[in-house]
């Protein structure tokens, strides 16, 4: 029962600390016995996903001439797929790198960028410690 209780608080603190909102408690409702990985899909693509586009921003950023509206689509990828996850700060905080994109500011920018980094991998370790944590709850638990 510790994987239990350390999921429960692991969780806990994310909710707490704002890296979730209630949108991540609307998807853990959606998986049930049908789809029993559906969290750690969903997870999973959003961390891939999330490290691609990420990935390809700082490519962008470090061109001479910013192509802001490449940079503004990327963006709203990431906004997109973080707020469909309950990933709050990463959201908050593209939408902070929106802005400065829109205002054409590759200083601002960048940035912000490292602060969407900061969140987003922030978040990515605490949901691989989560999905490690399922693991060991479904091998003492029969599916």
């Amino acid at each position: 029962m510790a994987a239990a209780n350390q999921l429960t608080a692991l969780l806990t603190n994310m909710y707490a600390t704002g890296l979730l909102d209630e949108q991540f408690q609307q998807l853990q409702m959606l998986q049930d016995a049908s789809s029993p990985d559906f969290i750690s899909e969903v997870v999973t693509l959003f961390c891939q996903d999330g490290e691609r586009i990420i990935g390809e921003l700082a490519k962008l950023l470090e061109k001479p001439n910013v192509d802001f509206d490449r940079v503004d689509a990327f963006m709203h990828q990431l906004k997109g797929s973080s707020a469909s996850v309950g990933a709050q700060k990463v959201k908050n905080t593209c939408i902070q790198l929106r802005e400065f994109c829109r205002s054409k500011s590759r200083d601002g920018c960048l940035k912000t960028l490292d602060s969407v980094r900061t969140e987003f991998y922030d978040l990515r370790g605490k949901f691989q410690t989560m999905l490690q944590l399922q693991r060991q709850l479904h091998g003492f638990y029969p599916k």
